[in-house]
This record gives C-alpha cells, structure tokens and sequence, in this order.
C-alpha cells in the first residue's frame, strides 16, 4: 500500500471518528492525498473537481425532485396513501405494520426520500401503532426499515446519481425502470417478517373500511400515486428528459399540494423553498467533494489495483460477488449513500462488467446494499429519525431490526443472482 492511499483512508478514517460532517471529511482527506502525492496544485484541482462534479445538466433533476418531495410531504399525502394502504391490507392480522410498509413504499416513491418517507410516514403511523398495542420498537423497526423502498421504486435521487457516477453508460430512465421490482421485492420481505411477528406477537388488524368508503379512499390517493406515472410515462415517452420531468413534479406537488388540497399555505412556501436550497447545497457538496476523491482514486490506479487483488483472489463469480456486496454493506454503515455511489461506481463497474454483470443489474444491487447501510449504525440517518420519531434509542431498536436486516439481505441475495429482477422491466423497454 502507497503513501497517498494510507494517507487517504487513515485521514478520511480520523476525519469520521472525529465527527466531522462527511462531505468535508471526504473534501479534506482527497486535499491531504494531493498533499502526498506531491508536485501538483492541491488547493486548485480540488476546487476544480468540485466545480466539474456538480457541473452536470442531469444533477438539475435533484433540487426539483427534493423540492417535489417536500410540498408532497407537507401537503397531506402520506395521511391519503396511509388511508389508501388501510383499505388494502388494514384488515389482517398485524394490518398496522403493512399499512406502514406498504405507505412508505408508495411515498418514498413519490418523494425520493427515505428521511421523507420516515418522518412523514413514521410521524404518523408509529403513535398509531403505538395505541394500539405494537411494540414501540418493532414499530420503529418497520418506519425504519420500509422507508428505504422508496429509494428503489421510482423516481429516486439517488438513482440519477448512480447513472452519474457510470458516465451515461446507465440512462436515467433505464435505471428508475429497473428498481420496480427490486423495490415491491424489499417490500414483500419486510411484508413476511412484520407478519411473522405480527401473528407471534397477536397484534390487531388496522381500521375497516366499508366499500364506499373505501372506494373514497382509493380514488382520493389516486392524484399523488399519478405523479410517479406522470414522471415515469412522459421519459419513456420522449415528452420530456428526466430533468425536465423533475421540474413537472414540482408544478403538479405545486397544485395538488396548494391549490387542490390546499394544505400548504402560500406563507409557508418560501420556508419550503428554503429547507430546499439548504437539502441541496448538502447534496451537491456531497457530490462535488466525491468527485475529487473518485479523480484522485483513479489518478493513482486504485480501481484497477483493487480489479486485480479481486479477479486474482478467485476466478468464481459468485465468491466475488458476495465479497463485493459484504463491502458495500461495509461502506454503507459509515458512509452517505451519494458519495458511496460515487466513489465505489467507478472501482467495483469495470469488475463486475468483466464478470458478465449488467450495470444496470449492479445499480440496483448497490443501491440496495446502501439501502440496508442507512438503517445500521453509526450513520444510519434513516434509524436516527426513527428512533427520534419512535422516542427510543438505538439500543432498544437494533435487536428487533436484525429480521428486518435479515429479509432485506435475503432480498440482496436474490436480487444478485438473478439478473431479470432488475433486468425484466427495462429490456421490455428497449434498454439493453
């Protein structure tokens, strides 16, 4: 191992313990590798890669999706969808968990969020599961564990980073397609483990609704579920490209939100407007300063170094594969999943492309395993919300997450392995 890279992880690794905001431990730790390798202006071309990482038309989609997402949240959607997952599966025994589940699948979809999706969901279906006899952690554990469907299931954030990070190799449309399956998969496994629970647990059904009334329900969730083909059907159509699409969210959130369901007062736009501009000067910092370190990494051939420890460890595809997912769960435990996309994009692509893997098959699979990292400690931002929302600690919630990790690993396992899960929707589309 050289000097730039101990440098490298051992002050990327200092700058974590030391709790220093991740985009600037990575900004910091690519400047002190500049410093090491030597005989180049460190100062200047790490301000230049910054520059050019955000200097990317496809990175407009992400202020507008976050935007979009914001007016939905504060608009009264997830109560709509709540009620609309009642009506679904509220009667069954353990009803609460799936309306949870299935809610933050059907939000975090159309927000992009899973921070959204566990706030908003989780704020509201977690006192009520509460009440009615669930356990405060397992309720958490399934806010926690749903939410991060969402990033699966299209439109998702950090999909359209994903197709960043792979130079247009992987059209964002050919991506959103793909995660459809994957996505309702993760939220089956989740479906079968709160189940389990549920019926060992004797936990109750949710409300019932009669057929009237329930029809009510469907047709009032009907406008927000259309946001996701309304976004989805005009790419594939050729209406408009993914950035544009993403601008579209924000007038249609705009109107439903504010004009038809009037529950976000004109007062409160610039508030929205402004929690917008702080989420995406994070993001974009994020991918500005993941940007440097990834130009550093290939500057000193870490990626092909790695390539070939991997392919001259074990010729077998599938050993490499589970070592390759064990690192991205690895990664994910301590690292936001924007720069993990980033930076792990451009190492594990030219190896799991030789192996035969489509990069379309292997976003999803990364994705997935960056999925499970944000509800693990010690970063997890999905398991710091729900245990603030849940009023309970780390601790108390970590045992009853393990099914949850367990499911979802499962999910992984299958998804890894075979190749039309995320493969099937975006061939039928034309994307090869």
């Amino acid at each position: 191992m050289d000097l730039p890279l101990i440098v490298l992880l051992t002050s990327f690794i200092f700058l974590l313990v030391m709790n220093v905001p991740i985009s600037f431990a990575i900004g910091l730790s690519t400047l002190f590798t500049l410093f090491a390798i030597g005989g180049m202006p460190a100062f200047q071309i790490v301000a230049q890669r910054i520059a050019t990482g955000i200097d990317d038309f496809a990175l407009l989609a992400i202020p507008f999706f976050i935007l979009a997402g914001l007016l939905m949240g504060r608009g009264g959607i997830a109560r709509r969808l709540i009620d609309f997952a009642n009506v679904l599966v509220g009667r069954f025994p353990g009803g609460l968990s799936y309306v949870n589940i299935i809610t933050c699948m059907l939000f975090g979809a159309i927000s992009g969020s899973a921070v959204a999706a566990v706030s908003s969901v989780g704020g509201f279906m977690i006192p009520l599961m509460n009440k009615e006899g669930y356990a405060r952690d397992f309720n958490a554990s399934v806010s926690i564990t749903a939410a991060t469907t969402g990033l699966l299931i299209p439109p998702s954030n950090v999909m359209i980073v994903y197709s960043l990070a792979t130079g247009g190799a992987v059209s964002i449309a050919a991506i959103f397609l793909a995660g459809f399956f994957p996505g309702f998969l993760m939220g089956l496994g989740l479906m079968i483990v709160s189940g389990i629970i549920s019926i060992k647990r004797n936990y109750g059904r949710g409300v019932k609704f009669g057929l009237k009334e329930g029809i009510i329900k469907f047709f009032a969730a009907l406008p927000p579920l259309f946001l996701v083909i309304l976004v989805l059907g005009g790419i594939l159509a050729g209406f408009f490209t993914a950035t544009e699409a993403s601008a579209i969210a924000v007038v249609y959130a705009l109107l439903l939100s504010v004009v038809i369901y009037r529950e976000v007062p004109i007062k409160e736009i610039p508030d929205i407007l402004l929690q917008c501009g702080i989420t995406t000067a994070v993001v974009m910092l994020l991918i500005g300063t993941s940007t440097a370190m990834s130009w550093v990494l290939n500057y000193e051939n870490i990626p092909q170094d790695i390539s070939a420890a991997l392919l001259g460890l074990t010729d077998n595809r599938i050993i490499i594969l589970l070592i390759i997912n064990m690192l991205l769960l690895f990664v994910g435990t301590f690292m936001d999943m924007t720069p993990a996309v980033l930076i792990f994009t451009p190492i594990f692509l030219p190896i799991v492309t030789d192996l035969g893997m489509h990069p379309i098959h292997f976003g999803i699979v990364m994705i997935m395993n960056l999925c499970i990292g944000i509800c693990t400690p010690p970063v997890g931002s999905c398991l710091f919300v729900g245990c603030g929302i849940a009023n309970t600690t780390i601790t108390n919630v970590i045992r009853h997450l393990i099914p949850f990790f367990i499911a979802m690993i499962v999910v992984l396992l299958i998804t890894t392995f075979v190749p039309a899960i995320s493969l099937l929707i975006p061939q039928m589309f034309g994307f090869n």
